[in-house]
């Protein structure tokens, strides 16, 4: 996917600001955030959508749904946070590689 601009940042063409990555994954601010914290957890595996998910991705889908929590309160999210993984036009995706809103409010 040479036009994806997330593959672009997980292949640092593109500059983002990371907060967490490992073999599997890669996480970053959002550039135009909607919350106080607004991040966004990609698969460094290309994957359009949730919809084109397959067995195949249970293990990544698994591991990235599980580092969720973890990455929120490294991200000082203690008191909560939201999730949100849009899929498709209809479902409000504007990039179109799969990836997990993280959100929410710092405590203090």
């Amino acid at each position: 996917m040479t036009d994806c601009i997330f593959c672009k940042i997980k292949d640092k063409q593109i500059p983002a600001d990371v907060v967490y990555e490992d073999e599997h994954m890669l996480c970053f601010k959002d550039i135009q955030p909607s919350a106080p914290v607004h991040l966004l957890l990609i698969p460094k595996t290309h994957l359009d959508s949730l919809a084109h998910a397959e067995a195949k991705y249970e293990a990544l889908l698994g591991k990235m749904m599980l580092k969720v929590p973890q990455i929120a309160a490294d991200a000082g999210l203690t008191n909560g946070f939201k999730t949100q993984i849009n899929t498709g036009k209809g479902g409000g995706q504007e990039v179109f590689h799969l990836h997990i809103h993280i959100l929410g409010q710092p405590a203090h």
